[in-house]
């Protein structure tokens, strides 16, 4: 019997897709009585839907309402939605199945970019096949494949996670048009910028800033073009978030998720600048300052230049932009794990994303489930425990960007990649 065949990336691609197709045939997505049930529970999409479901109407985002997010997932969203409806009434189990099936494709591509990723980082280790031993791992952790049916994170994390792989690769032009796709899904993708001008001189950070830059203000442009009144407040609507789910928000005393309001709101411009909590007492600017410097520190003592630095390097750059913003999203985890995994590839490394992937779960949605008396507040007798799974997950992050700082020191190497 060959059981080494067990160990090809095949198998474990047959696993990956056959486990999650038969959950989906399990466990479909459905309304009743508008209340939603199966795998995408939870979610969002059932706002997707219902914002795609405007399209019936003739209107479109942007240009007869604002939408939260850049251009990339509403195109997305209405080709799925007219894909679902082609032949009938709008139905959200059809329009969910094929949402989630796209964004497994996404994971999938995870998936592979995991193995590539630690093939080539790890490669000379005892273990033959390093990146196929952290694709099983990453096949059997439980945020990748609930998140593929409750958001569409996957295509962020394949961004992010392809433009890295092609930095190490030393594909820079393509890595740099993969971070403008990524930055036209969510924005934070531009962070991958900093890492080019770690890595690579001058001119070629320039070039490579400027391709990123250039094919993002292409897109931000066409929709502001196509927007009208909509177009700024769609861009700004994220940034006038109160703060939710962090160490800010209980400072803030905010003890909500970061969700917008009803449907309704989107047809109002003025809506999207509603604060919709409580101020900051720190503001933005100042946390600006403040993890911009580490940012600025952690840029000048990095001494490590290998495709293992770029990686870890990344992964800081991220978790600092993380530990910056005014909220945390669950969603988050579909970056985050990968990087990880890649950059401990150990059992403390699988021990850190379980911790995370129960603090999180824990947080959202157990305990917010239980808010519906409090209109999604977290009330006064949960608030022990959810300043303490706030405060845990808060403590992983800072203990990972001090692993990986402490990684980026090891070592004096000059040459670059």
């Amino acid at each position: 019997m060959n059981l080494s065949a067990l160990r090809e990336t095949r198998t474990l691609l047959y696993l990956f897709i056959g486990f999650r197709l038969m959950l989906m045939l399990v466990y479909q997505p459905y309304l009743i009585n508008n209340v939603e049930r199966g795998l995408t529970t939870f979610g969002d999409f059932q706002h997707y839907f219902n914002l795609a479901k405007l399209s019936s109407d003739g209107k479109l985002p942007y240009r007869d309402y604002w939408y939260e997010f850049p251009p990339v997932f509403p195109i997305l969203s209405l080709s799925v939605y007219a894909l679902s409806s082609a032949r009938g009434a709008p139905d959200f189990t059809a329009y969910a199945t094929l949402l989630g099936l796209l964004m497994t494709i996404f994971d999938v591509g995870n998936l592979l970019l995991v193995i590539r990723i630690g093939n080539r980082l790890y490669a000379g280790s005892s273990d033959h096949n390093p990146g196929g031993a952290l694709g099983w791992i990453y096949a059997l952790l439980a945020a990748p494949l609930i998140f593929s049916w409750w958001s569409f994170e996957p295509i962020v994390a394949f961004c992010f996670l392809l433009a890295i792989a092609s930095l190490i690769e030393r594909h820079d032009t393509r890595s740099a048009v993969v971070t403008a796709v990524g930055a036209l899904t969510k924005l934070f993708p531009l962070i991958t910028i900093a890492v080019a001008v770690r890595f690579r001189d001058v001119r070629g950070a320039l070039r490579y800033a400027a391709v990123a830059l250039i094919i993002t203000a292409i897109g931000l442009a066409a929709l502001l073009a196509v927007g009208g009144r909509f177009g700024v407040p769609s861009l700004v609507a994220q940034f006038n978030k109160a703060s939710y789910e962090s160490v800010w928000a209980l400072i803030d005393h905010n003890y909500k998720t970061g969700n917008f309001g009803p449907i309704s709101d989107h047809f109002d411009p003025a809506r999207a600048y509603d604060l919709q909590g409580n101020p900051a007492v720190i503001p933005a600017w100042l946390r600006a300052i403040v993890f911009g410097a580490i940012g600025v520190f952690v840029f000048i003592r990095t001494r490590r230049f290998d495709g293992r630095g770029i990686l870890a390097f990344a992964a800081i750059t991220v978790t600092i932009f993380f530990l910056w913003a005014q909220g945390w999203s669950p969603q988050w985890q579909v970056t985050l794990l990968p990087l990880i995994l890649l950059s401990f590839p150990t059992p403390s490394g699988v021990l850190i994303c379980l911790m995370l992937e129960l603090i999180s779960f824990a947080e959202y949605p157990t305990l917010f489930a239980r808010t519906g008396d409090t209109g999604g507040v977290i009330s006064a007798a949960q608030l022990p425990i959810y300043t303490l799974l706030i405060l845990a997950r808060t403590g992983i992050l800072i203990g990972f960007a001090v692993a990986l700082y402490r990684q980026l020191r090891l070592s004096r190497a000059a040459e670059t990649l």
